[in-house]
């Protein structure tokens, strides 16, 4: 499959076209493993956003990719959230995903890069016919999951944007560096589901990960490995409190809804 790239050279840019893989990864594992082991082929800065990010070229043997790449040294300074943080905030919030089985935040490593550090996280290619307005009609409990998911990691910016459609059908979530702060910070879009109870399938997804010590264990060690002591344990309480009222929250419209572009 062909894709454009930009290559920028002194006062010159040359448009080239590249062949990436288009059948998807075998598992996020797997995704996550070529992530790991591929080279950085090419890397074009994305004009969009407040932090440098970048669309990148991988390659492992015969196989390539594309990838965003956000380096720690690319983040901009906020004076709520620690500096340097948002790129592990962003590895974090993967990790969750995968311990929950809520799949829906494409494969996330965090490597070195042209830039430094940072996390590379897969492309995903999506559906241009997709109207987000119709996500509850057609992507409901994806929707329902990234929606309670946000609550209880405390995302700071769930835009329009951040939610995507594949080809396929399937609904992701990205950008999720700002996330994991122990103040109140929830601001997103996702509104349709304010007030109503939590389905019974989901609530007991969730009442079974609590009781399951060994994966809740394991994630809060790995959580500690990049975020503060106070960061995870306010996490986990949040968990237990949705989980409690067994309600998607009401929303306020004044504090509840995101900042910038949409």
């Amino acid at each position: 499959m062909g894709r454009r790239f930009y290559r920028h050279g002194g006062d010159k840019s040359e448009e080239i076209e590249v062949a990436v893989s288009i059948e998807p990864p075998a598992s996020a594992a797997a995704a996550a493993e070529f992530l790991r082991e591929s080279d950085v082929i090419l890397c074009e800065s994305i004009a969009w956003g407040s932090n440098y990010n970048f669309a990148v070229l991988l390659q492992r043997g015969e196989e390539q990719r594309l990838a965003i790449y956000k380096p720690r040294r690319g983040e901009a300074p906020l004076w709520d959230f620690p500096d340097g943080t948002l790129y592990r905030r962003e590895y974090a919030s993967y990790l969750v995903s995968q311990a929950l089985g809520w799949e829906f935040i494409p494969a996330t490593v965090i490597r070195d890069g042209p830039y430094g550090v940072g996390t590379f996280q897969l492309y995903i290619d999506p559906d241009p016919k997709t109207d987000a307005r119709s996500f509850r009609k057609t992507n409901e409990r994806e929707l329902m999951e990234i929606t309670l998911f946000d609550v209880f990691t405390n995302n700071a910016d769930r835009k329009i944007t951040h939610l995507l459609r594949d080809q396929g059908g399937k609904l992701w979530g990205i950008d999720h560096g700002l996330t994991f702060n122990v103040d109140p910070k929830l601001r997103t879009v996702i509104w349709e589901f304010c007030g109503e109870p939590i389905p019974s399938d989901l609530l007991n997804h969730m009442r079974d990960f609590l009781a399951d010590t060994t994966r809740l264990s394991g994630l809060t060690a790995q959580l500690g490995e990049l975020l503060n002591r106070k960061e995870v344990s306010i996490f986990v309480a949040r968990f237990e409190q949705l989980v409690t009222r067994a309600k998607f929250p009401k929303l306020d419209p004044y504090r509840n809804v995101p900042r910038g572009f949409w």
